[in-house]
């Protein structure tokens, strides 16, 4: 049954006004970033001086939180990866234990695990003021997220019977998981990679226990220019914040969808043809 038009109208006004609430705030921070005084508006001009001044101040922080991310996305990916299939094909009362361990960080306040991570860490050597102790409380923030969406898009495409036919053939474990697992989940494990990096290049709360001074990241850096700065240096920096991020995870995003229509696609030719020579194994 298609909607009339007045419910259609209902429903894109509504969405515009979501939107405008959304997006409103952003727009107007941006601007403030480009006009010469932020408490007068764009009557007093636009200029790139706020732009510059935080490029010189605070570049380091934005190639910083940028590293963290990527290198925390590797980790989510190596550790992640496995571990859902784990939990994907051996179901029970351990795998849950072992699945409300693995959220227990979602849960928690992100300053008590930074805190947890310095009583038990933080005098290990020079890890307290190196960058990998952020990329370490990065990755106990992140993990579930992966493993999450990885886990529902290998159990919705149901692997665990693809994988018992596989070994059925003759494959060992790794050709099974990454030739079928693998490709199979792509579309869980890019949307765990996606919220992954995103969650990882705006976290402030943990970062901000775990930073020491020459490991400022991006958040910290934004949260000490409206803390420090003019209102036109914090706005410069949202800019460059949205400058830098936007493009990563739009083109993530694009080979998100590309990567899920081709693997299923994949998925519906190859599957038919793998079941059948199970059959005819067994039948033989």
């Amino acid at each position: 049954m298609r909607p009339s038009k007045l419910e259609s109208r209902l429903g894109l006004g509504t969405t515009l006004v979501v939107a405008a609430f959304l997006i409103g705030p952003v727009v107007m921070s941006v601007l403030a970033g480009l006009t010469r005084n932020g408490f007068v508006g764009l009557s007093s001009g636009l200029t790139l001086r706020w732009v510059a001044q935080v490029w010189e101040l605070y570049a380091d922080t934005v190639w910083r939180s940028l590293a963290v991310a990527v290198t925390t996305l590797a980790v989510c990916l190596v550790v992640g990866v496995p571990a859902a299939w784990a939990l994907s094909a051996h179901r029970g009362r351990l795998a849950g234990a072992f699945e409300a361990l693995l959220t227990l960080p979602v849960a928690v306040p992100g300053l008590a695990t930074a805190l947890a991570l310095i009583v038990s860490w933080g005098t290990y050597g020079g890890l307290r003021g190196s960058v990998a102790f952020i990329v370490i409380g990065h990755v106990l923030f992140t993990l579930p997220f992966m493993v999450r969406a990885a886990r529902a898009s290998m159990t919705l495409a149901g692997l665990a019977v693809l994988d018992e036919a596989a070994a059925t053939l003759g494959a060992t474990r790794a050709q099974r998981f990454f030739h079928i697992v693998v490709p199979n989940a792509m579309p869980g494990i890019l949307t765990g990679a996606l919220t992954v990096l995103t969650l990882s290049v705006g976290e402030f709360n943990l970062t901000w226990l775990l930073h020491t001074p020459l490991t400022k990241t991006l958040p910290v850096g934004l949260a000490d220019s409206y803390a420090s700065m003019r209102l036109e240096v914090g706005s410069a920096y949202t800019l460059v914040f949205l400058l830098m991020i936007m493009p990563l995870l739009l083109g993530l995003q694009w080979f998100a969808g590309r990567a899920a229509s081709a693997d299923g696609a994949a998925a519906r030719r190859h599957a038919p043809r793998l079941f059948a020579a199970s059959t005819t194994k067994e039948a033989s």
